[in-house]
């Protein structure tokens, strides 16, 4: 009588134990891929990324060699908008045209002003009633008018004269000396394709106002005064051009002095 041998025992356990850890790591896998998409696409839209105010920000510390480099990320907030605001930089030079309507009960007026900047220096020449053309030059303390084929110029301490406020348009002290439980609205938006910080105030004896900053450039690009619901200011630039070279004429007197690097 032949003894037939044992048979071997089963493998399948071993093989399911196998399959098993494939079936996890194919999960785990699809877990990180997910993760990793969710993370790129869910990005808050009140967060901006701004350059550092100067060179010496974003370095790490010399006694901590292991702190972390770059930009830093600023949440855009009533209570964050006018620290976001304030690091940001204005180009050293450049050209644009401010357009300004102003509206009232059965009215309203517009005017463009050109307006050229070369680091301290800014000229405007808006074109005022009759046609005549208002020049200014205005430089950190200095100002200079003169209308069109005059040959006087009045010359003058700048004073509260600033280069914003002969374009009629507002400037950062506006927005930055703002209390801030004045500040109900801060974000960030697109605006004539424009990366912009969106400011909007609590009423004050019937006034809104709304600015519309620039993230690339710093320059107000948009702004508006509503009384009472309406509209009775409204400011828009939205273009603008670099200047690489500014000319010495457009910072010219008509008495021949050529103020730019005076």
């Amino acid at each position: 009588m032949r003894l037939e041998k044992s048979a071997q025992p089963p493998k399948e356990p071993a093989a399911r134990w196998k399959l098993d850890w494939v079936t996890w790591g194919f999960v785990v896998l699809v877990v990180l891929v997910v993760g990793l998409m969710m993370s790129g696409s869910l990005r808050r839209s009140s967060h901006i990324t701004l350059p550092p105010p100067d060179e010496s920000q974003g370095q790490a510390p010399e006694d901590n060699p292991s702190a972390v480099r770059g930009p830093t990320v600023i949440e855009v907030t009533p209570g964050t908008v006018q620290a976001a605001i304030g690091s940001l930089a204005r180009p050293e030079a450049y050209r644009r045209t401010v357009k300004v309507e102003q509206l009232w009960t059965g009215g309203s007026g517009i005017y463009e002003t050109a307006v050229t900047t070369a680091g301290p220096w800014t000229r405007t020449d808006r074109t005022i009633g009759s046609g005549h053309v208002r020049h200014t030059i205005t430089g950190e303390d200095r100002t200079y008018i003169w209308y069109d084929g005059d040959s006087a110029v009045y010359e003058g301490p700048a004073g509260g004269i600033s280069a914003d406020a002969e374009q009629s348009i507002p400037t950062y002290e506006d927005i930055l000396e703002l209390p801030t439980e004045h500040i109900v609205t801060a974000d960030y938006r697109t605006l004539s394709g424009l990366n912009c910080i969106y400011v909007e105030t609590a009423e004050d004896r019937g006034y809104v106002l709304r600015y519309w900053v620039n993230v690339d450039t710093g320059l107000l690009v948009a702004a508006e005064k509503l009384l009472n619901g309406n509209t009775v200011y409204r400011m828009g630039a939205p273009s603008l051009e670099l200047i690489e070279e500014p000319s010495e004429s457009d910072f010219a007197l008509p008495d021949g002095r050529v103020l730019l690097g005076a």
